[in-house]
């Protein structure tokens, strides 16, 4: 029987989420992860048991929606993770190790899945190809992003990151040749309303933006996201294989940046918590997660409304983990951005579930 269990004590004490049985298509000796949230003012501990039971008598559908369950629960906690991490570390040493934990991650996977000969079987051609996408994700993206947290509270952070998708409707006019109509048009700026009430706390007609720099790295993470998706598209590989590939090739990049703005040994050693768990949850599992989700899915659709739910979800961990009061104007930009996402998906018809969906929801 597959479940997922919760337990909830005192915010002074351990919270533990239990997730079970997950990873039976993942991994052949199938995956038990408890993941233990700490106080503030102390840090994330994550620790894997491997443990062997039979696979779950559940329906493709059924075990979509779960794969779809756990990839919205994971990606609602990593905005908390990327600002607890930033207390430790600064943004490039951020994105240093939680590139090298979600490579090792991500190769873990890849050997359990017995794929590693197609690591070497790109063209050369691919393998630039791969290179040029590596340097937009994960290195600008998150070098941007993280710059963005460590600037904004989470809470405004967060919901900005999460209109990706309107950017790339408006950039797909430019770089895929697309016609949207009016309606579509207004439909997309209708989301950048809930962007000026959430970065303006509210005062819309003051336009007395919080963080302009914060606000500005926010909106340009999910132009170079966007951009990253447009050609990410256009190259038919194994998706998994891809990212890790290009994940590696964007090591050299994040080195060098970390040796002239920061230093590549970590201060504090607290912080490479925090970058395992980003690397983990955020870069590595999550994606696969949800990559299951729509492989098992009888319709895209199915699943991909669930991603919906994270960044409210997101709300509630930022709240009690950061110690931020959620603004109202958080809350309602929030659900003008949501409203205009659903909008837009419902009038563009069924969606791939991996352009409906961020890190999303980070």
């Amino acid at each position: 029987m597959t479940e997922i269990s919760f337990r909830f004590t005192r915010p002074d004490n351990f919270i533990s989420a239990g997730i079970l049985r997950i990873f039976d298509s993942i991994f052949p000796s199938q995956v038990n992860f408890y993941f233990y949230f700490t106080k503030p003012d102390s840090f994330f501990v994550w620790t894997p048991i491997l443990i062997f039971f039979e696979k779950p008598n559940v329906s493709n559908q059924g075990k979509a929606y779960l794969y779809g369950m756990v990839t919205v629960l994971l990606w609602s906690t990593v905005a908390t993770a990327f600002k607890l991490s930033l207390n430790y570390l600064d943004p490039v040493q951020l994105l240093l190790y939680s590139s090298l934990v979600s490579i090792l991650t991500m190769g873990i996977i890849i050997i359990f899945q017995k794929k590693t000969r197609l690591i070497f079987s790109f063209t050369q051609k691919q393998y630039f190809y791969l290179l040029g996408l590596g340097f937009l994700n994960p290195f600008l993206y998150y070098m941007v992003l993280f710059k963005a947290y460590d600037l904004l509270p989470a809470q405004e952070a967060q919901p900005l990151n999460y209109t990706w998708a309107l950017t790339l409707t408006f950039l797909s006019i430019f770089l895929l040749g697309q016609k949207i109509s009016v309606k579509d048009a207004l439909t997309g700026l209708t989301g950048y309303v809930g962007v000026l009430i959430i970065s303006t706390h509210g005062d819309i007609l003051g336009l007395n933006f919080s963080d302009p720099l914060g606000v500005g790295l926010a909106l340009g993470s999910t132009i170079i996201w966007a951009v990253y998706w447009i050609y990410n598209k256009k190259i038919s590989i194994d998706p998994v294989v891809g990212l890790f590939v290009s994940f590696l090739f964007s090591i050299p990049f994040t080195l060098i940046f970390c040796a002239i703005l920061s230093s590549v040994i970590p201060t504090n050693m607290q912080g490479l918590f925090g970058a395992a768990y980003v690397g983990v949850f955020e870069m590595g599992i999550a994606f696969v997660c949800w990559l299951f989700a729509l492989k098992l899915s009888t319709h895209t659709a199915k699943v991909s409304y669930l991603i919906y739910f994270a960044p409210f979800l997101s709300l509630i961990f930022i709240h009690f983990f950061l110690g931020e009061e959620i603004l109202p104007s958080t809350i309602i930009g929030l659900v003008v951005i949501t409203l205009s996402l659903l909008l837009q998906q419902m009038r563009f018809g069924e969606k791939t579930g991996e352009e409906i969906v961020s890190n999303k929801a980070s």
